[in-house]
């Protein structure tokens, strides 16, 4: 399945490509906000198989290149290139629910780059006016993802988990994640002339996390979880047809 849906992405990027023959194009650069959101579901046991029960979002910043290309009327694509970097982290809280103290705290950091292809459609309200709507794949490779979690006692010192951490990792830890995510968004954006601006959503469409068992204690507890990210970007073309 896995296979099914690069190839299917790889086969977008390939068709969009073949637009250079195109009369309409365009090629900008954009950048705006992105907020990557890790979705991870119960691989303790603890909780009833599959319970979500954690989900991290970070805020960062989104740059890239934009290649547009009209095919049929409105019809037509735009593809290009991103860089993410994102950070986040959360308030101190308690351990457990039995004491104040101990009280932890994570900080997290996140970079990646993304190849995407957006099916779109625009609709002219006026001379060089357009709403405009948009579907897609996006494949990212993610280039570091690194947390830590502090613990606080009640006399204010510090000390780090290392074991309580989300990366990229060779052990077989269960926040272990892959390089590789797969994503397939939603969007709308408004164009005038040269400027436009866009906004959407892309749904992970593989498991992040590499183990699949807890490490094998529990054999019918699984880790899994998704990938997802906002994004609204501001962009021009720096080149394009009308």
């Amino acid at each position: 399945m896995k296979k099914v849906l690069i190839t299917l992405c790889i086969a977008c990027v390939a068709i969009s490509a073949y637009a250079v023959e195109i009369p309409k194009q365009g090629f900008g650069v954009h950048i705006g906000w992105a907020q990557p959101i890790l979705r991870l579901n119960d691989p303790s046991g603890l909780y009833p198989k599959d319970s979500l029960v954690n989900t991290t979002k970070l805020n960062g910043l989104k740059v890239g290149l934009v290649y547009d290309a009209s095919y049929i009327a409105g019809f037509g694509s735009s593809m290009g290139i991103n860089y993410t970097f994102a950070a986040g982290g959360t308030n101190w809280r308690r351990k457990n629910n039995i004491t104040d103290y101990p009280q932890i705290k994570d900080k997290m950091l996140y970079h990646e780059l993304e190849v995407f292809v957006d099916w779109q459609y625009k609709f002219e309200l006026a001379k060089e006016t357009y709403i405009i709507v948009y579907t897609g794949p996006s494949i990212q490779c993610g280039l570091a993802f690194s947390s830590q979690q502090d613990e606080r006692d009640i006399d204010g010192n510090i000390k780090q988990d290392p074991s309580k951490t989300v990366g990229y990792y060779t052990t077989d830890d269960y926040q272990a994640l892959k390089r590789l995510n797969v994503t397939w968004g939603l969007g709308a954006g408004f164009q005038y002339k040269q400027y436009f601006l866009r906004g959407g959503y892309d749904f992970g469409i593989l498991n992040p996390y590499k183990n699949t068992t807890f490490i094998g204690k529990n054999e019918d507890r699984y880790t899994r979880g998704r990938l997802d990210q906002w994004s609204i970007k501001v962009g021009m073309y720096l080149w394009y047809e009308k």
